[in-house]
């Protein structure tokens, strides 16, 4: 199902370069090459490469392909209401855009932010820009993902609402063209990766989930 969606969202791009590779084909094929190479990238860009996932409820799964941003301590007030620790996840136009849930859960929160469209990669723009969260809660922890656009991103998907049970690394939404995406995870989350690393959605763990005593001391 998820994997028929992504490609829909696609599809209407791919029609209209593929009418315009052949109309230009027949008038001169030289013309045809920049149509053709803008429905290799929509081809490319909108794939969704299967994943084999490693269920584990101890761990924090990236939510999306990219390039570790920021990893900073926040008191995030939307979901978890208390300190938390946000790791940020830019993804570039050559990434998987694709979103996986970083956890085992039910969908407990979803809100939508109207906003700018500030480049993904400024550190502001996830204050500012176009967002959508979707907040998980598990048996061990709870987890809030946003979706945030960036300059060329403008186009949030999001396939869950509140009330649906989602699996670990289960594909839940999609940002069309360059965004970030964050992972807002409690005190309680070990977090192992670095700023400057590249992640997987639903492979790379971001984070291994302790007990609250690990978190109080």
């Amino acid at each position: 199902m998820n994997n028929k969606r992504v490609f829909n969202e696609g599809f209407p791009y791919f029609v209209v370069l593929l009418i315009l590779t052949v109309v230009f084909y027949f008038i001169s094929p030289i013309l045809a090459i920049i149509p053709f190479i803008l429905l290799a990238f929509v081809l490319f860009f909108f794939r969704n490469p299967r994943r084999k996932i490693v269920y584990d409820d101890r761990l924090v799964l990236s939510p999306a392909d990219g390039t570790v941003m920021e990893i900073k301590e926040v008191y995030e007030e939307q979901y978890l209401k208390d300190k938390a620790i946000k790791v940020s996840i830019f993804l570039s136009l050559f990434d998987v855009h694709v979103n996986r849930s970083p956890i085992r859960g039910i969908v407990k929160y979803k809100n939508y932010r109207e906003g700018k469209f500030l480049p993904a990669f400024k550190s502001h723009a996830s204050e500012v820009n176009e967002r959508n969260s979707v907040g998980i809660e598990g048996e061990r922890a709870k987890v809030l993902v946003n979706q945030i656009t960036g300059f060329i991103a403008r186009r949030i998907r999001c396939w869950v609402n509140i009330g649906d049970r989602i699996e670990q690394g289960e594909i839940f939404g999609l940002i069309k063209f360059g965004s970030c995406t964050e992972v807002i995870v409690p005190l309680n989350v070990r977090v192992v990766i670095k700023v400057g690393q590249k992640v997987k959605a639903g492979i790379t763990v971001i984070g291994v989930i302790g007990d609250d005593k690990e978190a109080d001391s």
